[in-house]
Formats: structure tokens, C-alpha cells, sequence
């Protein structure tokens, strides 16, 4: 009974704090607030507003009024001489010039706590889902505490995604951050949502930037479900947003997904995509007059993805994990385009996912050959990086030299590997790929592998003619 009133008064506490700061933000004129230096808008530019007269430091908020007693929410994005730049979180409809600018003293901060579990929120941690608001336990900076890297904990653990392809091949360890690189309508996100249904973890933080507003429903009720909503917490950003927001929508997730690990849970961040937050920051670097260097992509951005992805992996000790699944785009199936080149330098691990593979009915269209967990020497033992050895031999021979093979050119004799390849190709492709339904785990999957070069050729996996070529 002790312990439920401690709760009760807790949430009480939480709810005032609350009410506190939405009467602040309600009121930025408020004369108890202190001496307050208001500005002026005097330019407004696409997204990017100038004030002047307005002194906030990088990063602050600003307050902007509007036609008919409104006021529109705004962070300084940089600034030139006495002209401050602010960047929009929500609509600018009804601006106007001259408009007052008042620096308030909030900073970017994130409510936490067990009450948003089972939630879908947005950029700002608002409520989409219409069951009330969020009970808060306490707030966290947006940007994150950085940990140092010595008192992070290894990666020792595998981790089972329920894939059989990734748990075999492709070996997962628990607090990993993995991209997952494709072009569009390739499969990346039906194998994310495979990962989200099958993956063993405390809680599940899902961040759905700058995506079809209709994959946000689409992900909550099919993928997702009821069942697995209720250890999920959903953040969406959609692409209508402007790009501060779904460059918030990306932070908030992370830093949701940091304070469950620091209660000592195992989390899951899917980030659906990667590519979306760092288009966000360009549109914004852009804006304030970056110039552009690869692609039309500002510095900025190169520095802005490091330090996002840096914020997940194992906790320091005592602490649970973070493993992170990225989404890329690559545009025109490019694995060289900027984004997904300087992603690779700072991840774990790639999956890449090709057309090819795609078109040919082979699900998930995993390229094994293009693909590597940079964590596999830690979490496997020796007979099972063998395995993984050998059959990666195998499809990069048959890969070599499919175009003989497909012309009947290929004389049997010429290559042992190829000619192993061929005879198993068949079950090889069976193998990799798995119904959405179907869930393998670690032990199942590797167990498959060793029967699949262990046994008898052409009979080490049972064959689905559909996928027999």
C-alpha cells in the first residue's frame, strides 16, 4: 500500500510539472520569467526565419507569434552579425512581418518513464494515439549524455532476430547498431518488422522518420500488433513534417531508448530511416547557408550521423544495451551514395538488401556476399564462422560465374567450389530465404547451416520449389 501511494504521489508530482510547463510555454510574456529581450522577425525564407534584436545561444527555443493569438515553436539553428536563423517545428501559417520573437528558457528535453510504453507519440512528445496524456518520471536532454568508451561493455551475447539468414550468416550481438541498406520497394521494411515480431528484447523503440504517413497506422496495428505495442514505444515524424522535426522525432527515440537502458533493460531501436534524419539536416544546413560539399550535403550532416548513432550500443557497467537496427536508403540502388558510404564507417554491421535477389522471389533479398557483422568473431564459435566461411565461398563462385551458368557455358570440372555451389544451389536458396510468418532461432539457424554443408548434396535443407532455380 506504501509502495502504490509512493507511485500515486509520484505521478502527481510529474503531472504539476507538467501543467507547470505548458503554462510557461502558454505564457512567454509572463512578468515572473525575469528580464526577457524580445525580437523582432524581419525575414522569413522558405523554413528559415531571421530575427533580430533576439539574443538565444545555438540550439535554444524561440517563441514566434502569429495571426489570431498564436504562437509558432522554433529553435536557433545559427546565426550572422545581430540576425538570428530559426528553424519551425510546426506549421508557419499566419506569420507575419515584424512579428514579435521571444527567447524562452526551455531547453530541448525529453519526458521518460514506464508511462510510455504501449504509446504512439510524435516529435514532440505529444500523444497520437488518443489514450490521454503521457504520464512522465522525468525528463532527459534531447541530444543525449555521451558515455565514455571505456566504460562501455563489450558485445559478447548473440542476439536472436528470429531471421534465419541474419541469425546463421549474419550473427547479431546484443548491443550492435546494424544498417539496413536498400533501394526503394526492395523489402527493408517488411524484414525490419520481421525483426520487430521475432527479436527478444525488454522494450522495443520504434522512431518512423520522414516515412508515408500511412506506414505509421500500418506498422502500430499489422506489424507491430497489440501484443507487441504493449512493450513498444512508437515515435513518428512523418515526411509532411518540416525537417527540424523529424530531426527531433529521430532524437527523441534515442533518447527514450537511452534512459530504458540505463534502468538496466535490453532495448530494440528500429530507425526507419537513417537517410530521412540526415535529408532533414541538409534541408536545414541548406537553409542557413552551409555550403554543400558531396551530393548537396552539407558538413553537417557527416558530423550529425555519428552523432546519433554513437548514442546506442551497450551501456556502461551495470547498465542493459541498446541494439539498433538503421533503415538507408539507397538512392538508385547506389551503395556508394554518401549517406550509405558514411554510414558503413560508423556502424557495426551493413545487411544489404538488392533488386536483384528481390526480383528473383528469394525473401528476405539479403545479398550475403555485400553483407558483414563486424561483432561475428565475438559472439561465435570457431565450426560456425567456418560454415560461414564455406558457404560465403560458395555463393560468391556460383556469383562469379552465373552468366556461364545461365547460358549453359559452364563445363562441371572447371571449378570444385562452383560445381559444389550447384548442386546445392537449390537448398542454398531455400535457406535464405524465410516466410514473414516464420520465425528460426540462433540454434535452429545455425543447426540449419551445418546441415545444409554437412549433408547429403542437394538434400541439406528441405527444398521449396518455389524458390528452385
Amino acid at each position: 500500500m506504501a509502495a502504490h501511494d509512493d507511485t500515486l504521489a509520484g505521478w502527481h508530482g510529474a503531472r504539476s510539472l507538467r501543467l507547470a510547463e505548458r503554462l510557461r510555454g502558454a505564457m512567454p510574456e509572463a512578468p515572473h520569467r525575469g528580464l526577457v529581450r524580445e525580437g523582432v522577425l524581419r525575414r522569413a525564407v522558405g523554413l528559415t526565419l531571421e530575427a533580430s534584436g533576439c539574443t538565444a545561444p545555438l540550439g535554444s527555443r524561440c517563441r514566434v507569434a502569429t495571426s489570431g493569438d498564436r504562437w509558432v515553436d522554433t529553435e536557433v539553428v545559427g546565426f550572422s552579425g545581430d540576425r538570428t536563423f530559426l528553424m519551425p517545428t510546426g506549421d508557419l501559417q499566419g506569420l507575419l512581418p515584424n512579428a514579435r520573437v521571444i527567447a524562452t528558457r526551455t531547453k530541448g528535453e525529453v519526458a521518460v518513464g514506464e508511462g510510455l510504453l504501449g504509446r504512439v507519440i510524435d516529435n514532440d512528445g505529444e500523444p497520437l494515439d488518443g489514450k490521454g496524456p503521457i504520464r512522465a518520471e522525468g525528463y532527459v536532454p534531447l541530444a543525449g549524455t555521451p558515455i565514455n568508451p571505456l566504460s562501455r561493455q563489450p558485445i559478447e551475447e548473440s542476439l536472436d532476430v528470429g531471421v534465419r539468414a541474419i541469425n546463421a550468416m549474419l550473427p547479431i550481438g546484443r548491443g550492435q547498431r546494424v544498417g539496413l541498406f536498400a533501394g526503394s520497394g526492395v523489402g527493408k521494411s517488411t524484414l525490419l518488422g520481421m525483426m520487430t515480431r521475432f527479436t527478444k528484447a525488454d522494450v522495443i523503440v520504434v522512431g518512423l522518420i520522414g516515412e508515408r504517413g500511412r506506414e505509421v497506422r500500418d506498422f502500430v496495428e499489422a506489424t507491430l500488433g497489440e501484443e507487441g505495442l504493449r512493450r513498444a514505444v512508437v515515435v513518428a515524424a512523418p515526411a509532411d513534417r518540416p525537417p527540424l522535426a523529424r530531426l527531433h522525432g529521430a532524437l527523441r527515440a534515442t533518447a527514450i531508448a537511452e534512459w530504458y537502458r540505463d534502468q538496466g533493460l535490453d532495448v530494440l531501436l528500429l530507425m526507419d530511416s537513417l537517410t530521412r534524419f540526415a535529408q532533414a539536416q541538409r534541408e536545414i544546413g541548406l537553409s542557413v547557408g552551409e555550403p554543400p560539399t558531396t551530393r548537396g550535403y552539407p558538413p553537417s550532416v557527416f558530423a550529425k550521423l555519428p552523432a546519433l548513432v554513437e548514442r546506442a550500443g551497450m551501456g556502461a557497467d551495470g547498465h542493459g544495451s541498446i541494439t539498433a537496427f538503421y533503415t538507408v536508403l539507397t538512392e538508385g540502388d547506389d551503395q556508394q551514395e554518401p549517406i550509405a558510404d558514411a554510414s558503413r564507417a560508423i556502424l557495426d554491421g551493413h545487411i544489404v538488401l538488392t533488386r536483384r535477389i528481390a526480383e528473383s522471389g528469394q525473401y528476405p533479398a539479403i545479398d550475403i556476399e555485400q553483407s558483414v557483422s563486424r561483432v561475428m568473431q565475438d559472439i561465435t564459435d570457431a565450426p560456425t564462422r567456418e560454415h560461414i566461411r564455406k558457404l560465403k565461398r560458395m555463393i560468391a563462385a556460383y556469383g562469379a560465374q552465373r552468366d556461364l551458368i545461365a547460358i549453359g557455358a559452364y563445363q562441371r570440372g572447371s571449378d570444385p567450389v562452383v560445381d559444389e555451389a550447384l548442386q546445392r544451389w537449390p537448398a542454398i536458396q531455400h535457406f535464405l530465404g524465410q516466410d514473414v510468418r516464420e520465425s528460426s532461432d540462433v540454434p535452429a539457424s545455425r543447426e540449419a547451416l551445418a546441415r545444409l554443408l554437412d549433408g547429403g548434396a542437394g538434400q541439406a535443407f528441405p527444398l521449396n520449389p518455389n524458390n528452385a532455380s
